[in-house]
């Protein structure tokens, strides 16, 4: 009877867990979804710089790939505050810059 207590009482205190991220995540203003798709841009981000590290030329298949992704990163980034992303900052430049390489490349090829 006490572990049926204890399970009822952590499920309760996990869902008062998610409950309070979420409204914390609302008094921030930011829509829980774009929040979300802000965690996912981060990983995207993560594996886009180290993409854009490791490799110097791209065939024009990765180019879109990447231009793509990176798209996807920066729209989801725009979505929440600076602050939040103030650690990835350097990354995101750099991925930044090597979008605005490709977009280059690809305009005077055309």
């Amino acid at each position: 009877m006490i572990v049926l207590i204890l399970i009822y009482i952590l499920i309760f205190l996990i869902f008062a867990l998610i409950l309070f991220a979420v409204a914390q995540i609302k008094l921030a203003g930011i829509k829980v979804k774009d929040f979300w798709g802000f965690i996912e841009a981060n990983q995207i981000l993560d594996k886009l710089y180290r993409f854009a590290r490791k490799y110097e030329r791209l065939t024009p298949q990765e180019q879109l790939i990447f231009l793509s992704e990176a798209e996807k990163v920066f729209n989801a980034f725009d979505k929440v505050p600076d602050m939040l992303w103030e650690e990835e900052y350097q990354k995101y430049m750099d991925v930044l810059d090597k979008y605005k390489n490709i977009k280059v490349v690809r305009w005077s090829q055309n």
